[in-house]
């Protein structure tokens, strides 16, 4: 049903009212009623990929400029085109690039926004998690958890480069940010490197241990190796038409999300394979770990090398083909969408 057409007399009424009611801060619901309540989500997001052989040269250079100490985290921000100046890659969600070089130390501080690391380049530097370090190797996916004290240090001889993912955006709609830099630059190790993997990553807990429905995971680092082990040890039979072969990272002692904000997956594309077309609500961040494919999101394709980053913003259909056998990490915020009821997928 269409509205009648208003009369010049009736417009130029209405148009009075609306100013009369926006001077006490006022606003009528039916103007914009469409666009608060869509049929279905319209992202202002756009899809975007970063080429990391592009960008490396880049990210070394502001090791020149800058040094970890001074910046306390040197990082370039990876910003949505259609969201500059917003330190957004989707509405939800943040991703950068960070460089430690050799011998230097990015300072001990924890926040309220949740982190994850993935390793992209280099080997010889370490990250600190209230007490326990690892060291980190390319493709380990590391996270620190909101108000967890963290540093990072470089103690090899190369660069070492990996991508951040944070919930800063969602902490920021909330007014919840709250940040405390540490009076030491380097934590003082508490346990060995491996006790939170062995505690809580084995299929085993401690005794004492009852954790909470929300709590994020007390395993930290998910090693890479365990994860392309685990894939190729699904990698039989007829893949998934939508996603190959998928699997979530997870809490081993809950199964829920490793924190409540961000959700990481990893996923193995055979060569020659074609995903058949898919979209669902969470906007998703996609890193090429291995291998090399053909992307089409929405209207845009893109052939993807290692290290490449991508995003497929919310409701943008997603349809994948493997030139080589391809191993993806991805992370979007869908374990917050569905603890709300809010996810949706639709198969094409």
């Amino acid at each position: 049903m269409h509205a009648a057409k208003l009369s010049p007399e009736a417009t130029r009424e209405r148009a009075a009212y609306y100013d009369r009611i926006g001077s006490q801060n006022m606003t009528p619901l039916w103007e914009v009623l469409g666009a608060l309540v869509p049929s279905q989500p319209r992202s202002p997001a756009h899809a975007a990929l970063w080429r990391y052989a592009e960008l490396r040269e880049q990210v070394l250079e502001a090791g020149r400029l800058i040094t970890a100490e001074e910046a306390e985290r040197r990082v370039l921000i990876l910003e949505n085109p259609a969201l500059r100046g917003q330190s957004s890659i989707t509405q939800s969600l943040y991703a950068g690039l960070q460089l430690i070089l050799p011998g230097e130390v990015a300072p001990s501080h924890r926040h309220t926004q949740s982190a994850l690391r993935l390793v992209l380049d280099g080997e010889g530097a370490y990250t600190a998690v209230d007490g326990e370090r690892t060291t980190m190797r390319r493709g380990d996916f590391i996270i620190t958890p909101a108000w967890t004290w963290h540093d990072h240090g470089n103690l090899g001889e190369q660069p070492v480069v990996w991508l951040d993912g944070l919930d800063i955006p969602i902490v920021r709609f909330l007014d919840a940010g709250f940040a405390e830099k540490s009076e030491q630059s380097c934590q003082q190790p508490q346990r060995p490197e491996g006790d939170a993997l062995a505690r809580y990553g084995a299929n085993m807990m401690p005794l004492d241990y009852q954790p909470k429905p929300a709590e994020p995971t007390r395993v930290f680092v998910y090693p890479f190796e365990r994860t392309r082990a685990a894939l190729q040890g699904i990698a039989h039979g007829m893949p998934d038409a939508y996603h190959g072969f998928k699997l979530r990272y997870v809490n081993p002692a809950t199964g829920a999300s490793p924190m409540p904000t961000i959700g990481s997956f990893a996923q193995w594309i055979p060569a020659g394979f074609e995903t058949r077309p898919y979209r669902c609500s969470d906007g998703t961040v996609h890193v090429c770990l291995e291998g090399s494919a053909e992307v089409k999101v929405g209207e845009q394709t893109w052939r993807i090398q290692e290290n490449d980053v991508f995003v497929v913003p919310s409701w943008h259909t997603l349809q994948m083909r493997a030139d080589r056998t391809a191993l993806l990490f991805s992370f979007s915020d869908r374990p917050m969408q569905q603890a709300l009821g809010l996810w949706r997928e639709q198969r094409l």
